[in-house]
């Protein structure tokens, strides 16, 4: 046992591609998150060549079918819908696939400019201190001090509902969680040996934080971001489904189960199908995020390494 320590040991330092798939491969669950993400990503990609009908065409001749279903179309065509259909006759796969271009467009973009707002302002703060860490923290506990998806509500009645508006508001409330975690590793940084080898060789301040705190907090940062995408596609969901998000006839997660609480007893298939796909989508990324936060730890990724 001491000796495959040993061995995972002297790996901690660096983990190459090979490890990360052994590892991986290790824990079924988070395999299955993968994979899941993986297709979804895919659906949401190539829905315009993946969705068998258009999301927005309605058939009045067939509205409300159950799963494993065939109906005739609009134009005389035999149609078979897999998931069945919702009340307007629209294919119920195909707005699931369409609508997960809305939920994953407003999680991966939202995180990726907030993350980067956050992180520069954070590493700022923490780096140079005195009066702009003053500014840039106080302003993060203003920010913070009121609930986000109440500012979301309250912006997006005053500007209207839409894709670009929540990712314009989602950044400015959650740039304030990554400023808040990359202001605290820069400050246990800041005076480190190899921070004050790099300032007497006579490196940059900008050279040593993105070259050389940065490279240190990436792995907190990514376990972060993919907690927060799963918030986020939570949130698209939750005002799309109080009416604040995207706007029908748009396809979208929230909105579908918002439509299909409607006909829940006679049609149970249009309010559970994409809740499941909110459901499994934010379940994969939190296992996701919980193998990464394991094996970006180095006292505890030996025990998948070895």
């Amino acid at each position: 046992m001491a000796a495959e320590v040993a061995a995972g040991e002297e790996r901690q330092a660096r983990i190459s591609g090979r490890d990360l798939v052994r590892a991986l491969m290790r824990e079924p669950m988070a395999l299955l998150a993968v994979l899941f993400l993986f297709c979804l990503a895919l659906a949401a990609l190539f829905a315009d060549w993946i969705a068998p009908y258009d999301p927005l065409m309605p058939n009045i001749f067939s509205g409300r079918l159950p799963p494993l279903s065939e109906a005739k179309g609009m134009t005389g065509d035999i149609q078979f819908h897999i998931l069945g259909t919702d009340a307007l006759g629209r294919d119920m796969l195909t707005r699931l696939l369409y609508g997960a271009q809305a939920s994953v467009s407003v999680g991966v973009i939202a995180v990726a400019a907030s993350g980067t707002i956050g992180t520069v302002l954070g590493l700022i703060a923490g780096y140079y201190g005195g009066r702009i860490e003053t500014f840039i923290m106080r302003t993060v506990d203003g920010v913070m001090a009121v609930p986000s998806l109440l500012v979301a509500l309250f912006v997006l009645f005053l500007i209207g509902g839409g894709l670009f508006n929540m990712i314009l508001i989602f950044t400015f409330v959650r740039w304030v969680v990554y400023a808040r975690l990359a202001r605290g590793i820069t400050l246990s940084y800041r005076e480190s040996s190899f921070v004050e080898a790099a300032r007497a060789i006579g490196a940059r301040d900008s050279r040593i934080i993105f070259r050389h705190i940065l490279p240190n907090m990436i792995s907190p940062l990514l376990v972060l971001a993919t907690l927060e995408v799963a918030l986020l596609i939570l949130a698209e969901a939750g005002l799309s489904f109080l009416g604040f998000g995207l706007q029908p006839p748009a396809p979208s997660w929230g909105l579908m189960v918002a439509r299909g609480r409607e006909y829940l007893r006679e049609a149970w298939w249009m309010i559970t199908f994409p809740g499941l796909a909110i459901f499994l989508t934010t379940l994969s990324l939190n296992l996701l995020a919980n193998w990464l936060r394991t094996i970006t730890d180095p006292l505890q990724r030996w025990r998948w390494l070895i």
